[in-house]
């Protein structure tokens, strides 16, 4: 059975607003979820992940997987490794998202994409935040100086080497201040682990 043309165009309405639109944005616009099943069944969306979806003809970027993650966890930031890749840092190429969530928060229901998720608290989640546009899709991700300065806080998970790369590479790019570098350290607690670093590469 055909989707109704009301509820059809309001759910279409919605992911070429959107680019990737979820069955919890549909439920609130006041149309029940089954027609987004409808939808798919005649190829009108397709499903990109548990609970979201797109149109077919959407202008899919190389920063995809960031909008679906986005959509997945709202309140996440992009962090660490994507947020490296999302800014053209370094030489990482991470097969899965990466994005913080608040200390404390219920863990994320994850399906589609793989995502590491990691846990920040207070400023150390707050600060450093901005917003760019991925697809129609609002994308919170952490500014390069932050991201830095969280390489070094979590090196033993990531490696030093990507720290480091990654310190040489704002740097050197001059993509950040040496003063932004400085008060995210201070901030995440890594001022002491990257001094030695910071000296020998100014």
């Amino acid at each position: 059975m055909a989707a109704p043309a009301n509820n059809a165009e309001k759910i279409l309405g919605l992911a070429r607003r959107s680019g990737v639109v979820s069955a919890a944005e549909v439920r609130a616009a006041g149309t029940h979820h089954e027609y987004l099943r409808r939808l798919c069944a005649e190829g009108r969306l397709v499903k990109v992940a548990r609970g979201l979806y797109a149109l077919p003809e959407a202008d899919v970027t190389e920063h995809h997987g960031l909008v679906v993650a986005t959509k997945v966890v709202p309140k996440g930031v992009i962090c660490l490794l994507s947020a490296l890749r999302f800014h053209g840092i370094g030489t990482q190429s991470p097969h899965e998202v990466w994005i913080a969530v608040e200390r404390g928060a219920a863990r994320p229901q994850v399906g589609r994409p793989k995502m590491r998720i990691m846990r920040f608290s207070g400023r150390a989640f707050t600060e450093g935040i901005e917003e760019h546009t991925a697809e129609g899709v609002p994308v919170r991700i952490y500014v390069p100086a932050k991201t830095v300065a969280d390489c070094f806080k979590y090196r033993n998970k990531i490696g030093l080497d990507v720290a480091l790369e990654a310190l040489r590479d704002v740097l050197r790019g001059r993509k950040c201040r040496v003063d932004d570098l400085w008060y995210y350290a201070k901030i995440c607690r890594v001022a002491q682990a990257m001094r030695p670093y910071m000296e020998a590469t100014v």
